[in-house]
């Protein structure tokens, strides 16, 4: 009898549960025939792409026909000058996302280790395990990283090291003297990530400026997006910041054309765009505020957080909360898969957006 075709898939690949997405809006049309639909689940930006953005794609459809610039040279450009870098430090990625995949193939083999935390990114040990490398998770403390137990857990077959920072689905942050500390002791032979998908909405005194590490640590690189902060999601954007060695690796495994001409486009543009990313924190602040205090004459625990999100806990299973919550048109994320099975991670949304959420939430919590 032949094989299956799961059987002859890598080992790794053959237990890989897929990475489940925030449900799109026109999934519970189809499903339920709601009119009104909220999204608060994917941690988009609910601005949507600035009035900049949108005339630089408008102005690329004429080269539709030709290849994208597979080095991105201009947005590498704006980047470097926006980071006082050189552009050779800069790895262009589809998404972040990408650039994290790109670090498990280039460093990563069945013979190694790598360490992130627990309810840290889904991504960490998807690419992990797809590449058959070892997975060793450390417990959070505080919903937050314990960089001791990730030094303590670090062997002479660790390769790789993943921090987000802000963490996601969590929204906690490490310090720049924690962080400081930390990687003045991890080992050269360990690469550690530092992934800040959404560092933009940080405003704490103490959180590090990672870019300055880079001249001392050679085995650091730092990943950052266009998808949050600027709303350009749809376009899939990333790009890392590191040694110009590393950035040679990582382009070494990069695929020719990996982000589309209307992507660079769009993101030579957003980045340069001050008022739109001002405007941005402004209405994430404000949504902030409105959810967290909401929560709190609810009764409901949350967690504070530095991102574009917010988890609460429910006090009670969450996932019949979740579905009770679709069926109102309001799609927020569960996040059971992250051992916090009591949670909603809820994305700050516009104004109306953020009443209507907790409109429909009390209704649904009244319900049961």
């Amino acid at each position: 009898m032949p094989p299956s075709i799961y059987q002859l898939a890598t080992a790794g690949v053959q237990t890989l549960v897929p990475y489940q997405a925030g449900k799109p809006i026109s999934d519970l049309e189809r499903e339920l025939g709601l009119s009104y639909i909220i999204k608060l689940a994917s941690n988009e930006n609910p601005l949507g792409p600035s009035d900049k953005v949108k005339h630089a794609i408008q102005a690329s459809f004429a080269d539709l026909s030709r290849y994208p610039d597979s080095n991105g040279f201009a947005l590498k450009t704006a980047l470097a000058e926006k980071y006082n870098l050189h552009s050779t430090q800069i790895t262009l990625g589809n998404g972040s996302n990408e650039i994290l995949e790109l670090l498990a193939r280039a460093f990563l083999t069945t013979e190694h280790e790598v360490i992130f935390s627990q309810h840290a990114f889904a991504v960490y040990p998807l690419v992990t395990q797809a590449v058959g490398a070892k997975a060793r998770v450390v417990a959070a403390i505080d919903y937050g990283h314990d960089l001791k137990g990730m030094l303590a857990a670090i062997s002479d077959k660790t390769r790789l090291i993943f921090i987000a920072n802000p963490n996601n689905p969590t929204g906690t942050y490490l310090t720049k003297q924690a962080l400081s500390d930390f990687l003045a002791v991890v080992p050269e032979h360990v690469i550690c990530v530092l992934d800040e998908a959404y560092f933009e909405y940080v405003a704490k005194d103490d959180y590090p400026d990672s870019i300055s590490w880079l001249a001392e640590y050679p085995n650091l690189v730092i990943t950052r997006t266009f998808s949050k902060a600027y709303g350009l999601a749809g376009l899939r954007v990333g790009y890392s910041l590191s040694s110009p060695e590393m950035a040679d690796i990582l382009n070494r495994v990069r695929q020719p054309f990996n982000n589309n001409a209307l992507a660079l486009a769009a993101a030579e543009v957003a980045i340069q765009d001050s008022d739109y990313l001002t405007a941005t924190i402004a209405l994430n602040n404000a949504g902030m505020q409105f959810l967290t205090n909401a929560f709190s004459a609810m009764g409901l625990p949350w967690i504070e957080s530095v991102g574009n999100f917010v988890s609460v806990d429910l006090l009670r299973e969450a996932n019949s909360i979740n579905t009770a919550l679709l069926h109102k048109g309001v799609i927020v994320r569960p996040i059971a898969n992250y051992e916090m099975p009591n949670h909603l991670r809820i994305s700050i949304g516009t104004e109306t957006e953020n009443v209507f959420f907790i409109s429909a939430l009390k209704a649904v919590l009244a319900d049961v």
